[in-house]
């Protein structure tokens, strides 16, 4: 049995029925091409081979290259593994999904490096921890970047909550599944306001007039400058750019 790596972020996913409802919650047809980032041991990859048409995942443990080999590649033809950084991976240019178990450190950046792509996935499911997971579905009064971002480019929704006791190894803290609509459209524009954001965020106890002082004028006429970055909606940050 290999041992998970700290350092990676490796949890193995041993529970039959978060696999399953993970697995639903993707909402995979014959006819998908699904990303997964992580496959650990491989549970979830045999699954999603036996559901879509092509599936790609990434690892970047090459402790488990030769196992994955043996467990799902040799045996499920339309599975490809790619040993790498899933954040130097490059999206295909046709439709997609993302579902996966992910290493929990590399959420945020991860979110951003396929909802901000070029051609984004059509859904990402991922498994995560509670916490940010409830962080990414938060909007305002209590909004944060990460929440900011992901709402910019589509619609997060709390699936549900997984006992640490679904891993191995026991994890310090529960996790939860997430899905996520995407939105491909206004990407440009999002951007943008992201880049704005971000500003804001960097002083979120202040009030917008003082973190965006160039843009008072504009701030006074929305009503907004005594208003501090959590609690705008995506509306107020579109009428501001």
């Amino acid at each position: 049995m290999i041992k998970a790596k700290k350092s990676l972020g490796q949890n193995f996913l041993k529970d039959e029925k978060v696999l399953q409802k993970i697995l639903e919650t993707g909402n995979i047809a014959a006819t998908d091409h699904i990303v997964e980032i992580g496959p650990g041991t491989g549970v979830l990859t045999k699954e999603l081979a036996k559901q879509a048409k092509e599936v790609t995942t990434i690892e970047l443990d090459a402790r488990l290259i030769p196992m994955l080999h043996l467990s799902v590649i040799d045996k499920y033809k339309n599975v490809t593994l790619l040993e790498q950084d899933a954040l130097t991976f490059i999206p295909p240019s046709t439709p997609y999904k993302v579902v996966a178990n992910i290493p929990y450190y590399i959420t945020s950046p991860l979110l951003n490096h396929f909802l901000q792509a070029e051609n984004p996935p059509q859904t990402i499911t991922l498994l995560v921890q509670d916490e940010v997971a409830h962080k990414i579905c938060t909007l305002t009064p209590k909004m944060t970047v990460l929440s900011l971002q992901v709402a910019l480019f589509g619609t997060a929704t709390y699936i549900e909550k997984v006992s640490k006791n679904a891993f191995r190894p026991r994890p310090k803290v529960d996790s939860a599944i997430i899905h996520i609509e995407t939105n491909p459209n206004n990407r440009e524009k999002s951007l943008q306001i992201l880049k704005l954001a971000k500003r804001a965020f960097s002083q979120r106890r202040k009030k917008l007039s003082n973190t965006l002082p160039e843009l008072l004028e504009k701030l006074i006429s929305l009503n907004l400058d005594q208003k501090r970055p959590q609690h705008l909606t995506i509306e107020d940050w579109q009428k501001l750019l």
